[in-house]
């Protein structure tokens, strides 16, 4: 493993956020606009056993236990105005957009033959979204392909953040009973140590003839010992979102806002408890946000979950420890009670969106779903938001990256390889890929260089596109002064090491137990060094 160049996502829905340029930093500040009353993000379901709706109509039952109710191809309404399907043709030419200079221009996916995939059956599962304009969007184009193909999908949202979604669909696997494909973000390491997926470098290779290279970073993800295991579908990035006004009421500049101290205690500072306003909107529970905060202070202050070929639990350091004193003391020390909001060491993954777009916080890190959601709903809170691309820490100089994508992938044992490959064409076809991103406001943008200049949405969709064009192109690696070299390697027992919440459950110990840091660093040590014992890399 270590002739690997970078590390799979350790984080199940957050994104990446790369090299920092300054002139990427003053586009996305721009970025803003829009007015009316806040709406909460819808939640994903508890996981049960479902039966879905197809695209074609026809009701089955899902294989895997890990499935919301009733979430289906066919299954979500649009809330306000459906989308309009893309071209039923995988890829067709996209004549709009700027020129296309040194990246070439953007080629086609041949469509399949007439009738090839008439009356077969795709089962499939699918993310649940958080901002459900973007999944709307996604099931109005499946629904489209089914149409042009007469295929019957049937395709199924599940919440990939509970924790044992990736164990499940393994032992969906191995039991010989499993679905086709899913469209996920993250977790592809983990399968491929665990042989649950299959190798999808030929479908790859075709759409980067058409698309031209995947970005380095989405590769340092999905390819893996000189295979592609995942598609890639899109790129995203995770941002930090500041409420303007609140900056400005206390005459402090986004500029300002640079590093996890004094974030914390500008947040302080902004915060005034009588007027519902709580300056750190940021959980250490179980979720993926948890996991993302407790990771980027982790890696700003020099330390790390494992080194750098993916092989070694290296968490139990100076480095580490120092961390997550910061963190332990920012949730735990009277002096920063007026700027928690009430119940933030219970919140999940929607919390912090539902608190933005209520008003109620001044300071969160997120994907771009809140940001979307504010700017459909027409939230008064778009206005007031200024978003930089992160936080560093003693360990660094710059903002260190986390990959962020979509992908499909295709699972061993699957009835339909060929329909699901060809499906996964379909989705990453220009104008359908296009189609979506318009209804995700910033959370889908362009895996393949190519694409970026296919359509002047990509970079004038809205202010903050173009910065996030240059963020997602950003240089790799990013060293830390430990030396560490961001992304790291993929690994299986990294991604299992978060979709089990063992940095969460640490925090727990330390805020609610009141176990010292040194002790709750060595006891989520020790259960690394099992986990990782467990996939094979022995400690």
């Amino acid at each position: 493993m270590s002739d690997r160049t970078a590390r799979e996502a350790k984080l199940t829905r957050r994104g990446f956020l790369g090299g920092v340029a300054a002139s990427a930093a003053a586009a996305i500040l721009a970025a803003c606009g829009g007015s009316s009353s806040p709406t909460a993000t819808t939640a994903p379901k508890a996981a049960s056993t479902t039966a879905a709706t197809t695209a074609s109509g026809a009701t089955t039952t899902t294989a895997t236990q890990a499935v919301t109710s009733g979430s289906a191809v066919s299954g979500t309404a649009a809330a306000t105005s459906a989308p309009t399907a893309g071209s039923a043709v995988a890829g067709t030419r996209v004549t709009t957009g700027s020129a296309v200079a040194a990246s070439g221009p953007v080629g086609t996916l041949a469509p399949p033959a007439p009738d090839k995939f008439k009356g077969q059956t795709l089962t499939m599962l699918s993310r649940q979204e958080y901002f459900m304009g973007e999944q709307t969007a996604f099931d109005v184009e499946l629904q489209a392909w089914s149409k042009s193909t007469g295929a019957s999908i049937d395709n199924t949202h599940i919440n990939q953040d509970q924790g044992d979604f990736a164990p499940r669909q393994d032992a969906a696997v191995k039991g010989g009973s499993v679905q086709d494909m899913c469209y996920c973000t993250g977790l592809v390491s983990q399968w491929q140590q665990l042989g649950d997926i299959t190798d999808v470098s030929d479908v790859v290779a075709e759409i980067q003839r058409a698309y031209g290279p995947v970005e380095d970073y989405l590769k340092s993800s999905l390819f893996i010992d000189g295979k592609w295991w995942g598609i890639p579908y899109y790129s995203n990035v995770t941002a930090t979102f500041l409420r303007k006004d609140w900056l400005d009421a206390k005459g402090i500049k986004v500029a300002d806002v640079k590093t996890f101290e004094n974030a914390r205690d500008i947040a302080l500072e902004i915060s005034d408890p009588a007027k519902n306003q709580f300056g750190w909107g940021i959980t250490w529970n179980r979720s993926g946000d948890g996991n993302y905060l407790i990771t980027s202070v982790l890696n700003s202050y020099g330390g790390a979950v494992y080194s750098d070929d993916g092989a070694k639990v290296v968490f139990n350091s100076p480095e580490t420890v120092a961390a997550i004193s910061f963190l332990a003391d920012l949730y735990t020390n009277a002096k920063y009670r007026n700027m928690l909001p009430p119940g933030v060491n219970g919140w999940t993954d929607p919390s912090n969106n539902q608190a933005w777009l209520a008003g109620i916080i001044g300071f969160t890190q997120n994907a771009y779903t809140l940001y979307a959601q504010s700017k459909a709903d027409k939230n008064p809170v778009y206005d007031k938001t200024a978003v930089i691309p992160g936080l560093i820490g003693p360990g660094t100089e710059q903002v260190i990256p986390n990959p962020g994508y979509g992908t499909f992938v295709i699972f061993k044992g699957a009835k339909n390889p060929e329909l699901a490959k060809a499906t996964a064409k379909y989705m990453i076809g220009e104008t359908v890929l296009l189609d979506v991103a318009k209804q995700a406001n910033g959370i889908v943008m362009p895996a393949y260089k190519k694409q970026w200049d296919a359509d002047p949405f990509w970079t004038q969709g809205d202010p903050s596109f173009a910065a996030l064009r240059t963020l997602i192109e950003g240089p790799l690696p990013i060293t830390s002064k430990a030396g560490y070299h961001f992304p790291q390697a993929p690994s299986g027992a990294g991604n299992a090491v978060s979709s089990q919440y063992v940095l969460p459950d640490m925090m727990g110990d330390i805020v609610l137990k009141g176990t010292k840091v040194t002790d709750a660093v060595k006891t989520a040590n020790d259960r690394m060094v099992q986990i990782f014992n467990q996939f094979g890399n022995k400690q």
